[in-house]
């Protein structure tokens, strides 16, 4: 029996646990034929519309992580300091994190198309201003005009798939997103190490290579993107979105700066973590009374959705934390180029991709998901195990076999646990319960960078002091050595060293991909709805589920 064969029945089944509320056949019934349910999108619709929104993902996600090769040469050139050289990336991040929830809460609320392309428009000013910077004050605020833009994005691209898309079809074209994702994450550094050793370019295009792709995607998205706005009388919780995102950023701020300019256990990790706990548990009680809440923690009382938010934030730190730590490991340890660092991620990037497309079209082939996601946990897992055993002397084929294996998990992983809980919550609420995924995913990622950096660095201090003394490593600052400069015979004893640091480091991140698979064991397998999220709110509507 097809998919559409089976759009009735998924109907009745869905109609009777929306909002998880017992619901009168007369309303189920009602839901079905009385509705003005918006007309489905055609394959060939679905497929105009997702490349606007992936061209814009793409160069969103990209903007994270093109600087990573190029920030050397922007340090030098606009004369910043070492303290700048994190925060040029992790104000993007911090930005783009802290106001996913209040994109997906205006998604539920005001047209997505509009907001896409506001979120494409910050994200393009943001862009030129960092291009034509004169100094770091100046690109450290356009990276956070980039970081709300991406934020927008990041969020809104799942939600509209979602309303476009039954979760019974959405298999094929998440994977497809999936892939957009682990592509745009992991070739960022590639393209970055191009453009900076591209003397007719320069890091200036780190910046502005964004700006056509995301023009293009605006136009687009006018032309293939068309979606119902649903016109309610409305009242954005403005004060619980204040809370959310100054507790979030004092949360990452804290996991920034901790272990570098300060220690883990001093005052300053106290102030930070104690303002953020009392912030964020303002905001949980902001949102507790408020009519519209950033974050409905209704959502919450789904084991599936609270599952999958724990599950994300795994996956990030395996994602962000394996990505950004390997390219180091790649020019430190094997001393290659940032050109060459970059093309050796792509292993790792054909492994998402197959598995992320492969297990899309098969969920939507058979309608069962829960398996992808234990599977996707056991071999991402596995992946981190394998690099734990890199050093410094490890063969690109041995590595890449390695990174193969991770990317695989995680392709299988990260898209479907977006499915798992779009299917599980109300229409009404699909933009907050992704927005929340992506939340938790960016916030995972920010959190893994920072701490699984500190491991390393403090890793790699112990190894100077055991191999050259602790006046050497005192004298080192934790700074990473100038390579070219060093004689072959300390060459060889520092690449041994970010060798077997890094090997430690993704010895500590396996117990964490592990608790991953703990996580997905225990979420519920729900059949997946033939109805797309914008007929899923008229069907709510129409059998009077009340409005979030």
């Amino acid at each position: 029996m097809s998919v559409t064969d089976n759009a009735e029945a998924t109907v009745a089944e869905d109609a009777v646990t929306l909002a998880g509320e017992p619901i009168a056949a007369e309303a189920v019934d009602a839901a079905i034929s009385g509705s003005e349910s918006p007309a489905r999108m055609t394959h060939r619709e679905v497929i105009q519309a997702l490349s606007g929104l992936m061209l814009g993902m793409f160069v969103s996600i990209l903007a994270s992580t093109i600087v990573s090769n190029a920030l050397p040469r922007i340090i030098a050139d606009l004369g910043g300091s070492q303290s700048v050289y994190t925060w040029i990336v992790t104000t993007e991040l911090l930005a783009m994190t802290a106001t996913v929830p209040l994109w997906g809460k205006l998604a539920d609320l005001y047209s997505k198309k509009l907001l896409i392309q506001v979120s494409l428009l910050l994200f393009v000013a943001g862009s030129l201003i960092a291009g034509f910077t004169p100094n770091v004050g100046v690109l450290l605020v356009s990276r956070i005009a980039q970081g709300v833009g991406a934020g927008g994005m990041s969020a809104l691209a799942m939600i509209v798939m979602a309303a476009m898309i039954p979760p019974r079809e959405l298999g094929r074209y998440s994977g497809m997103f999936g892939a957009v994702f682990g592509v745009a994450t992991i070739a960022g550094p590639l393209i970055g190490g191009v453009l900076v050793d591209t003397d007719w370019l320069g890091w200036r295009w780190c910046f502005f290579i964004g700006v056509p792709f995301s023009v293009a995607a605006i136009i687009l998205l006018q032309k293939t993107l068309h979606l119902p706005t649903a016109r309610r009388a409305v009242k954005i919780d403005w004060l619980g979105a204040f809370l959310i995102t100054a507790g979030v950023s004092t949360l990452l701020i804290w996991s920034t700066l901790a272990g570098q300019h300060f220690d883990w256990a001093s005052w300053e990790t106290a102030a930070f973590v104690v303002g953020g706990i009392v912030l964020l548990a303002l905001a949980v009680l902001v949102e507790s009374k408020a009519p519209e809440p950033i974050i409905p923690l209704g959502i919450f009382r789904s084991r599936t959705v609270s599952l999958t938010i724990v599950a994300s934030v795994l996956v990030g730190v395996a994602l962000f934390g394996g990505t950004v730590f390997l390219s180091q490991y790649f020019q430190v340890a094997l001393g290659k180029s940032p050109t060459v660092a970059g093309l050796m991620s792509l292993p790792m990037i054909f492994g998402l991709l197959l598995s992320s497309t492969i297990a899309g079209q098969l969920i939507t082939k058979f309608g069962k998901w829960k398996m992808y996601l234990v599977a996707g946990a056991i071999v991402m897992t596995a992946g981190m195990l394998l690099l734990a055993t890199i050093d410094a002397t490890t063969s690109v084929l041995l590595l890449s076999i390695h990174m193969l294996v991770l990317g695989v998990g995680v392709g299988m992983l990260m898209q479907n646990l977006v499915l798992a809980a779009q299917n599980d919550v109300p229409a009404t609420e699909l933009g907050a319960a992704t927005s929340a995924l992506t939340f938790f995913r960016s916030l995972g990622g920010a959190i893994g960078v920072s701490a699984l950096g500190a491991v390393l660095a403090n890793r790699v201090t112990s190894l100077f002091a055991e191999k050259f003394g602790a006046a050497a490593a005192s004298a080192g600052d934790g700074k990473v050595p100038d390579l070219s400069t060093l004689p072959p015979d300390v060459l060889a004893v520092i690449k041994d060293i970010y060798g077997e640091a890094t090997a430690d480091l993704f010895l500590v991140g396996a117990p964490i991909a592990f608790l991953a698979i703990i996580a997905v064991i225990f979420i519920k397998e729900k059949p997946l709805s033939a109805l797309s999220g914008d007929e899923r709110r008229a069907q709510e509507e129409a059998a009077g589920i009340p409005l979030h």
